[in-house]
């Protein structure tokens, strides 16, 4: 099924209004057009004898109501003078507010009258989510013996959520998507574990909340010191972790609370040590001197997926964090300077993008085979700022001696292709800088300077001393920390790091052995290619706020600890331990009789290494719980494409080194969702969206007033604020959860991208009110309630079994089919993950074929008012088939279908409690009935064919007599569908517009002069006289160049017929398709040839 069958414009069509039946004519016409009318706002009009009936109804109610209260009637619609109805106006009360009553935790009582209001999202979804989970609904199901249920085990773990803030719409799509799945798999009997957590976020966290402290109390982290300041943390935490929870609540996330984790708590902790202890133990996490990406603002190092690269074209002025704001410094440009020849006029050009850095070279580079240069190797350059000695040396890997000069500077500490080759060549590392962005005493004269000033007076003095030679606009890229801004520089840090490259060849090897499936292929093959040029990755961060690596710095007396090699790791004097304990009786073996200290490493971990747990930490690893017994390995992980190898990759190393499995068995990566523009969400764009100002609507102002209360500064504030009133004009419209979800659901189809649309949400909404106007019908149909809402007394009860009698009419047998078929439609979509078509087949199913179909087609039935078999098999297949849509629905809105699902009658012998315990529906024998299927498709399309005709022709639909209105003339050229076509004539005449009768012929002859027709199919024709009400000449014309029309179509299709080896090459089901396309054109070309010579006996 095509996306474009869920469209909101669709879930629009033909809702019934909340003292309305639907609209008479709710067939969708044929492209030659339809009869009826629509409303601005899409939704069918009702037929005027149903708006009479009704406004009959209404007004009888009204006096009722007017009876009671004691006051005089109103006057019947149409009756009232205009003064009347503009006083009336005036005198209107403002609907009051509605407020839960339920207490919380309590199931909300639904069993009075449907609310006045129609559908109202907040109303609706109120006091559900609280009584779920008191009841416990969320929890897994076991067996009473303890065991899983004979269906099995579906687990997941929410993707923890940083308590940096709130969430925003992407993680709004992560629950829709994982609360659809777990829904439906508990529906379906699984034994559900569907885990919740947060995650501390390390580097985001701390950042975040230190920035908080400079914009409101003027402090950083240093005024507060370390264990204050994790104070701070903690409180921030607390906040918007309550924040997030109640945001996944009002999402409707079915998760088990029970279970709910955080990366810092003590289980987890714990889980941390015992990961960091056994890698090292494997030889998997080692200490080395090596280069890092390092954040001057923050002090700390990065990994490279934390660095964002920043392109420019050319010469750029930049303000760089740290600084001062009106400060800009130089960048993407080349800069060529040169080195004087010890003992020689000559020198030796080279260019650089970061001349600052030529205080720590200790080489000039040149290729071995260049001529130019033969004469120097071997020779040495004088440094001319700091008086040292440089070696020209050799290199093929690094230079190109075709490119530039062919001479390359050389800063083994402070580049990493530098590195490589100062390790080649066993070169000096100077290293330059302190954390904090200055330089060290290796910088000479520039000691204690920052390092972009350094910069500036480098050029300077290399200027001074006529050594600069020329600057040049370059192509390039600078690597931006995504925390906080800072360029990023690349300096020598002794580290903690992980061996990733045999766990990555692990992980391949099993997910190519099928142990890991990987959804969607895009996502499938960017994770070979990253397995295959995996590097390692450094866990140490220099923040405060995480885990503390569980290492203990060893110094044992009359001995140093001095490690001035940079390729002295000093390992040995590091002491890897689960416990302070621990490393003392370690320390005491390596110490021997001597007195020594121990120190913990100051450093914390990497986020992801602690996140990277989260499979099994969170299921009470490294002890073997139940948990892990049952629900590990987990059965899927969803997440974002964008995070696959921040967070996936981390997760199946340590799973596969730390407890010898894949940590799930798929992984589907959902799209990143954009703004309307296709823009990626940013706060300083304004397009950064919180789920709850679409599920309770926000007006403009409100939006504006949130964005302060972030760290933006005012100029981002005011260009969010122009982004806002761009996206959102006049605010955000109140959609509710269920449309919300739905549409996300619904854009999830398999793309890398959404481009949101409130719009669209907006539009489920509608569909929403859609399926609560519908649903209440159907009540009134089976009698239960009034069309108002008011509840009745009613004798109906549905049967105790929801298959077939056996006594149904051709319609119910059509419904019962096609309710098989949308529950086939939608478990084999979610089984394949593809969230839209599963979203859009019970979309289809409800709207199109319960509701515009169905509910129509069995009008004359019920409007008869006659108690009979017929009517009471109806309702019960009404009952079935709605509470059927409504279970299909559940997994993409919970709320509506809950509350609807409520208000239900249940069967003999089901006392079950909610929906989201209720068996989802699959498709049984028992209501596959494929012949009522093409029969009543065969009548819908009659249908349609006619009010096509009628329309086509401006036909008048207001007919008095028998004779004004319109006859519809069923040419069947076989008994079989003549007959039944002719017993489904009520429902013809009923749904065809303006139609007073059917009539059903077979031969051409019976069709009489001057009719209106249209093919139907290679064997059904529809005809309608227009004999004395059109214009024949012009419906001559039209006929012929519709004729002209099906003559090309035809003519097309059969130079495709008749190409060399058709028989041969074509499938034997698309040569069947195209024989019957034939049939039909040649039909409908005799048809419209006919028609025309029917007119031509008009003139």
């Amino acid at each position: 099924m095509s996306e474009a069958a869920a469209k909101p414009a669709e879930a629009t069509s033909v809702a019934p209004a909340a003292s309305a039946a639907p609209a008479a004519a709710a067939v969708a016409p044929s492209a030659g057009g339809d009869a009826s009318a629509e409303g601005a706002d899409g939704e069918k009009k009702q037929s005027k004898k149903g708006a009479k009936k009704e406004a009959k109804m209404a007004e009888a109610a009204a006096k009722k109501a007017v009876k009671a209260a004691g006051a005089p009637a109103a006057p019947a619609a149409g009756t009232s003078s205009r003064a009347e109805k503009k006083k009336e106006k005036k005198e209107v009360a403002p609907v009051e507010e509605w407020v839960n009553t339920t207490p919380k935790g309590e199931k909300k009582d639904v069993s009075g009258n449907l609310p006045a209001s129609g559908y109202d999202p907040i109303q609706i979804e109120a006091a559900h989510y609280d009584w779920w989970h008191q009841r416990g609904f969320f929890k897994p199901r076991y067996q009473a013996d303890g065991s899983p249920l004979p269906a099995g085990v579906f687990s997941i773990a929410l993707p923890p959520p940083n308590v940096t803030g709130q969430l925003h719409i992407g993680h709004a799509l992560t629950v829709a998507i994982e609360d659809c799945m777990v829904r439906w798999k508990r529906m379906k009997g699984f034994t559900v574990l569907w885990l919740p957590g947060y995650d501390h976020a390390g580097i985001s966290t701390q950042a975040v909340v230190e920035n908080r402290l400079i914009k409101t109390e003027g402090k950083s982290r240093h005024d507060y010191g370390r264990e204050e300041f994790l104070k701070k943390v903690f409180e921030w935490k607390e906040v918007y972790q309550g924040r997030i929870t109640g945001q996944m609540e009002r999402l409707g996330a079915s998760v088990d609370w029970s279970r709910v984790a955080f990366t810092m708590n003590e289980s987890l902790s714990k889980a941390v040590v015992e990961a960091f202890c056994t890698m090292h133990e494997k030889g998997l996490l080692y200490r080395a001197n090596r280069l890092v990406n390092w954040c001057c603002y923050m002090n700390t190092s990065l990994s490279n997926l934390e660095v964002d690269q920043l392109n420019l074209t050319g010469r750029t002025l930049m303000n760089v964090k740290g600084y001062d704001a009106k400060e800009r410094f130089e960048f993407g440009v080349i800069t060529s300077f040169a080195y004087p020849v010890e003992n020689s006029d000559e020198k030796l050009i080279i260019a650089t993008t970061r001349p600052e850095t030529m205080l720590g070279d200790t080489a000039i580079a040149v290729h071995p085979d260049d001529p130019r240069y033969t004469h120097l190797h071997g020779k040495f350059v004088v440094h001319p700022i700091l008086d040292r000695r440089i070696p020209i040396i050799t290199d093929s890997i690094t230079v190109d001696m075709s490119f530039g000069t062919g001479a390359v500077k050389i800063t083994p500490a402070h580049d990493p292709n530098d590195f490589e080759c100062g390790m080649r060549n066993n070169l000096e590392f100077i290293s330059l800088m302190n954390d904090d962005g200055t330089y060290n005493e290796n910088a000479g004269p520039y000691k204690g300077m920052k390092r972009f000033h350094v910069r500036n007076a480098i050029l300077k003095d290399l200027k001074e001393k006529g050594l600069y030679v020329e600057a040049k606009d370059n192509e390039m890229a600078i690597p931006v920390c995504s925390k906080s801004g800072d360029v990023v520089e690349s300096i020598m840090k002794p580290q903690w790091w992980v061996s990733c490259k045999p766990m990555a060849e692990e992980a391949l090897k099993r997910t190519r052995a099928g142990e890991l499936v990987i959804k969607p292929k895009t996502s499938a093959n960017e994770w070979v290619n990253w397995m295959e040029n995996m590097q390692d990755w450094c866990i140490s961060r220099q923040l405060w706020w995480g885990h503390r690596c569980p290492a203990y710095l060893l110094k044992i007396e009359g001995e140093s600890t001095d490690a001035s090699s940079f390729r002295a790791t000093a390992e040995e004097n590091w002491i890897v331990a689960r416990s302070l304990a621990e490393a003392e009786e370690k320390a005491k073996a390596k110490a021997g009789d001597k007195a020594f200290t121990l120190s913990q490493d100051e450093d914390v971990l990497d986020t992801w290494f602690s996140s990277g747990l989260w499979p099994f930490s969170t299921m009470g690893w490294p002890e073997q719980t139940k948990d892990m017994e049952h629900f590990y390995p987990n059965t899927i992980l969803e997440t974002g494409w964008d995070i696959i190898f921040f967070w996936v990759a981390r997760m199946v190393f340590l799973g596969n080194t730390l407890t010898g499995q894949m940590p799930f068995k798929e992984v589907f990566c959902h799209p990143m969702v954009r703004d309307a523009f296709g823009r990626k969400m940013s706060k300083s764009l304004g397009n950064v969206i919180d789920p709850l100002d679409i599920i309770t609507g926000q007006n403009l102002q409100k939006l504006h007033d949130d964005l302060r209360t972030g760290n933006l500064p005012e100029k981002e504030i005011q260009k969010a604020e122009d982004g806002q009133k761009k996206l959102f004009p006049k605010g955000i419209p109140q959609c509710g959860t269920d449309a919300l979800r739905f549409a996300l659901c619904n854009y999830t189809s398999g793309g890398r991208d959404i481009n949101m649309e409130i719009n669209r949400v907006e539009g489920y909404r509608k569909f929403c009110n859609k399926l609560w106007n519908a649903t209440k019908f159907c009540l009134f149909r089976m009698g239960l309630v009034e069309l108002d809402g008011t509840r009745l007394q009613s004798t109906f009860t549905p049967h105790a079994s929801a298959l077939p009698t056996g006594k149904e009419s051709l319609a119910e047998k059509w419904l019962f089919h096609k309710l098989n078929y949308a529950a086939r439609a939608v478990n084999e979509a979610l089984e394949k993950r593809e969230f839209s078509e599963a979203s859009s087949a019970a979309h289809h199913f409800f709207l199109y074929d319960l509701c515009d179909v169905f509910i129509e087609a069995t009008k004359p039935l019920f409007e008869a008012n006659e108690e009979s078999d017929a009517k009471l098999s109806a309702q019960n297949t009404l009952y079935t088939c709605l509470e059927g849509g409504l279970k299909l629905l559940h997994p993409f809105m919970p709320y509506v279908t809950e509350d609807l699902w409520q208000r239900l009658p249940r069967r003999a012998g089901d006392d079950c409690e909610s929906i989201m315990i209720s068996t989802f529906p699959e498709a049984i024998p028992e209501q596959d009935f494929p012949k009522a299927e093409t029969d009543f498709d065969l009548v819908n399309s009659t249908i349609r064919s006619a009010r096509s005709v009628a329309g086509m022709y401006n036909l008048p639909t207001n007919g008095k007599t028998l004779e004004d209105k319109i006859t519809v003339l069923v040419q069947a050229k076989t008994a079989a569908i003549r007959q039944m076509l002719e017993s489904q004539e009520s429902i013809i005449v009923a749904l065809t517009k303006g139609a007073g009768q059917a009539k059903f012929i077979e031969k051409d002859e019976e069709v009489p002069q001057g009719c209106g027709s249209e093919v139907v199919s290679g064997d059904v024709t529809v005809h309608i006289p227009v004999q004395g009400k059109v214009d024949a000449a012009a419906e001559i014309n039209k006929l012929e160049k519709k004729a002209e029309l099906t003559e090309a179509n035809k003519e097309k299709l059969k130079k495709t017929m008749e190409l060399p080896n058709y028989e041969k090459n074509v499938k034997e089901e698309v040569r069947q398709g195209n024989s019957d396309r034939m049939d039909m054109f040649e039909n409908e070309v005799e048809t419209l040839r006919s028609a025309i010579e029917r007119f031509k006996l008009l003139l």
